[in-house]
């Protein structure tokens, strides 16, 4: 019985923190810090955005959002613009960097990303669903385990440190 109620008041206490979280926890903006993902059939991997991934997740008052992500590793243009650089250059640039912004919601310990404007232009006019913990100034956002990026259905998780 008494393990019983323990287990009862250590879930309770835990539903209660995920309901306190609100659109205002999130406020801010943050810096990636590490990425890493798992597999549907559980292959893991801690550099999904290459070595030294740059990003920043940004959430302001009035409900709107930025997410940016560029991959560690990435190589330079061979020349500074960026419409006559070579195809393969291009391609290249466009397969490691994220860009996407729009209005959000949060609803408990998920926040949905209504996009507007993305570098992935099938993103927009879409939601992209992220689950969310809050622990001090570090923010953990995972994608559904449905997220699929590179070719593979995987969970991405983003560990970000508020910077603002």
């Amino acid at each position: 019985m008494r393990t019983a109620v323990l287990a009862i008041a250590l879930l309770v206490a835990g539903v209660h923190h995920a309901l306190a979280q609100s659109p205002g926890d999130l406020i801010g903006t943050w810096k990636l810090v590490s990425a890493s993902s798992v597999t549907a059939d559980g292959k893991t991997n801690d550099a999904p955005y290459g070595l030294g991934p740059t990003g920043f997740l940004s959430y302001s008052r009035d409900g709107r959002m930025t997410a940016i992500i560029s991959n560690g590793g990435r190589a330079p243009l061979s020349v500074a613009d960026r419409i006559t650089a070579p195809v393969d250059e291009r391609a290249q640039a466009f397969a490691t960097f994220l860009a996407y912004a729009g209005r959000y919601t949060v609803t408990g310990a998920t926040v949905t990303h209504h996009i507007e404007a993305a570098s992935i232009q099938n993103w927009v006019n879409g939601d992209q669903l992220r689950f969310f913990r809050l622990e001090g100034d570090r923010l953990t956002v995972r994608t559904p385990s449905t997220y699929s990026s590179g070719g593979q259905t995987q969970t991405i998780e983003l560990v970000w440190e508020r910077i603002k």
